[in-house]
């Protein structure tokens, strides 16, 4: 087998970006968004942002593209099929430590300095909708399978809970108090109807909701009689959900059924 290599080309900050329909690269080249071909690699367009580049993120119909220089507190996005077409969100004095499209793309998500803020900026009609105090920048904050829903994670008087807000009119649907000591992170179930929330490290357990909030199932390693696991990643299998451990050797236990809160092992 013998392999073929184009090339080198100048890049800085994040990893070149492929768009989901396969036909372009992105790259950023300090203050410089460059787009190739996929195939020939060949330049399609060069576009200047304000600063240097610290995330590209393509939307999901392969023409246009986000790119967030946080240190100036700004995102642009551009058009590959329209050079003239840009778009500018400014956070001013709030900065932004956090950018994403919404699953659809019609929305842009920015959260501020500190956590203070998550800003939902619409490109449809240009308004601006604020999330109060998300607990995270870049965890904690993730959209419904289906798009409909969006899941927040906050803390509040040194107690976490989490926020369930319509995407349809960026109102609160429920929020609850969950039972994790430090959350670390949360994500919906692949049918969305069950969120997945668990624990730092340091108490490592696992909790499933359901959208309103009632808890469905909990997980602690010293209940089940596995104390001194560490548990390292969380995901959500085809039934069920998952947990990857890690003692001397590697080991994943999950629910099989979240009711009764069987659990399987794996070594």
């Amino acid at each position: 087998m013998s392999l073929d290599f184009s090339e080198t080309y100048k890049r800085t900050g994040p990893t070149p970006v492929f768009s989901p329909d396969g036909r372009f690269l992105a790259t950023a080249v300090e203050y410089r968004l460059v787009i190739r071909d996929a195939e020939t690699l060949t330049v399609t367009s060069i576009s200047s942002c304000m600063d240097r580049i610290h995330k590209i993120e393509w939307h999901p119909d392969s023409d246009h593209i986000l790119c967030a220089c946080y240190k100036r507190g700004v995102v642009q996005c551009f058009q590959v099929s329209d050079e003239n077409w840009t778009c500018l969100i400014d956070e001013g004095p709030a900065g932004c430590v956090h950018a994403r499209w919404s699953p659809k793309g019609t929305h842009i998500l920015t959260v501020a300095d500190f956590n203070v803020r998550c800003s939902v900026w619409s490109l449809l009609d240009k308004s601006c909708v604020y999330l109060r105090a998300p607990k995270y920048g870049d965890a904690g904050i993730q959209f419904s399978p289906n798009g409909k829903f969006i899941l927040v994670a906050e803390r509040r008087e040194c107690k976490d809970y989490v926020s369930v807000i319509s995407c349809a009119t960026w109102t609160l649907a429920s929020r609850f108090q969950v039972a994790t000591t430090d959350l670390a992170d949360a994500s919906w179930s692949p049918d969305g109807t069950s969120i997945a929330i668990w624990d730092t490290l340091v108490t490592h357990a696992l909790f499933v909701y359901s959208p309103d909030g009632r808890m469905l199932s909990k997980y602690r390693p010293e209940d089940a009689g596995a104390s001194g696991v560490r548990c390292a990643k969380v995901s959500w299998r085809t039934r069920g959900v998952g947990r990857d451990a890690g003692r001397a050797v590697s080991t994943t236990r999950g629910w099989e059924d979240l009711e009764r809160g069987v659990i399987s092992e794996t070594d």
